[in-house]
């Protein structure tokens, strides 16, 4: 049974689509919530606008001194609303003190011939009702109308809720707006994605370029964006040392190929010579001495790569045991020299001021420095090789300097890779260049490290860190 892959959307348009629903989803929330604003806050200047109005009328009814129509309007009503800013036409009643209604702006209205008392004894100016067959909300606004401190009626205004409350004007505006910002979101938001995409599309398709073995990679650099800076100078640096990794594996796959090959075509020739009788006596027995040591040299390197791929694999076990540092490295140190036939080779010693303990691999730490010493004999012709021990609180350090001619700055960062050797090297010494990478590891096994510390024209400094 196959599981079906999901369908992959690209970044563009499954972020924009997102964040547009979130955005129209924000924006619809927050339009309800504005419009229940504009209507509520509508609706309070509306009905302090219709308070303002009966007072007015009050007044100018208690100033002539008469309930009934007044020649400045149709029944006694001034037509203020408009510079007041109400937009409806809400029914006016002047009401007598007992309830009933002396006269009106309009025929019909939603009180018809009667007010019940309790409005009109109501403390409260403004109040919501609900009105004729439909059970209709209605606002009631009522001033008193007074003369002599005493109240001898009513001016009342009563609108419908849903009147005083419909707006039309700020509701377009509210949708404009809200469609404006949706708009202007979505565009913002399309550029953005756009702008972030592009180079991640690029470093893509630049991925799948290099996983078809193409590793000249050409991606723009100038982005502001720091992140995606960094993604893409990190990705152009992968390329570049996959790329020198890439010839490094051919050119290293040749040299292994060739280094063991050559002995074994050495030896053949050798062992077919004395087999055919070409030689006899003295010289059979030089020749068969030369093909016993073109075979420990095939034994060595066959060595040299079990060895790593122990190491490699964590596979080794460690032999650790309390020494003397001073002492180990002496002795090291010493073995080697004697076991050396250059007369125009000196090595040199500088020891801790006092003793150190170290808990290590000591057949280990020789391997690691007994290699250091032959590739420091071998960058010279001649000259001085000196080892000196120093410490800190928390390690101790030991530096195998030479004054060769250093190695070049370009081959100093592989230098620990595996089976690599570099141009100066290469045609000179035979050997599978594993042995700085496999010291490297022997040295992390014991908590410590290896690490090139100095190298230039006058000279080579390998230091070896090991913890106290």
């Amino acid at each position: 049974m196959f599981i079906k892959e999901k369908e992959r959307i690209p970044l563009s348009r499954f972020w924009t689509s997102r964040y547009l629903l979130t955005l129209c989803i924000g924006l619809i929330v927050i339009a309800i919530l504005s419009a229940l604003w504009i209507r509520h806050t509508t609706l309070e200047n509306r009905l302090h606008i219709m308070e303002l109005l009966t007072e007015d009328m009050a007044n100018q009814i208690t100033n002539t001194g008469e309930i009934g129509p007044h020649p400045d309007g149709e029944g006694g009503f001034p037509e203020r609303r408009h510079w007041m800013d109400l937009e409806s036409d809400p029914f006016v009643y002047i009401i007598k003190s007992d309830g009933q209604i002396v006269s009106s702006n309009r025929p019909m209205g939603p009180l018809e011939n009667q007010v019940k008392k309790e409005w009109i004894q109501s403390e409260t100016s403004v109040q919501k009702r609900k009105l004729g067959e439909n059970n209709t909300y209605f606002y009631l606004i009522k001033a008193p109308i007074a003369v002599d401190e005493d109240t001898v009626g009513w001016v009342m205004m009563v609108e419908s809720e849903n009147v005083l409350a419909k707006v039309k004007q700020e509701y377009t505006l509210l949708a404009i707006m809200i469609i404006s910002l949706a708009l202007l979101g979505w565009v913002a938001i399309y550029l953005l994605t756009r702008r972030l995409s592009r180079p991640i599309k690029e470093v893509a398709q630049a991925a799948r370029r290099v996983q078809d073995g193409d590793y000249r990679i050409d991606l723009p650099e100038n982005s502001k964006e720091e992140e995606v800076y960094e993604l893409v100078s990190s990705f152009k640096d992968m390329a570049n040392r996959l790329e020198q990794l890439e010839s490094l594996r051919t050119q290293l796959l040749a040299g292994v190929t060739h280094e063991l090959k050559t002995p074994v075509t050495s030896i053949n020739g050798l062992l077919q010579a004395v087999n055919d009788d070409v030689v006899t006596g003295d010289e059979a027995k030089e020749f068969l001495a030369i093909s016993l040591k073109e075979t420990e040299k095939m034994r060595t390197m066959v060595e040299d790569l079990l060895a790593f791929n122990s190491f490699a694999a964590n596979a080794v076990p460690l032999s650790r045991e309390q020494v003397n540092v001073n002492d180990v490295v002496k002795n090291i140190v010493y073995h080697w020299s004697i076991s050396q036939e250059e007369e125009n080779m000196e090595t040199r010693v500088s020891f801790l001021e006092s003793a150190v303990q170290l808990e290590v691999d000591v057949i280990r730490l020789e391997q690691i420095i007994t290699n250091l010493l032959n590739n420091a004999m071998q960058a010279m012709q001649a000259g001085e090789i000196q080892v000196n021990l120093s410490s800190d609180t928390n390690n101790v350090f030991i530096d195998i300097e030479d004054n060769g001619p250093g190695i070049p700055f370009e081959e100093q960062l592989f230098i620990f890779e595996r089976f690599y050797r570099g141009e100066g090297k290469k045609y000179k010494t035979r050997g599978l260049g594993l042995g700085l990478s496999l010291s490297k590891m022997i040295a992390q096994a014991m908590n410590g490290d290896l690490c090139l510390k100095q190298s230039s024209d006058t000279g080579t400094i390998f230091r070896i860190s090991l913890p106290k």
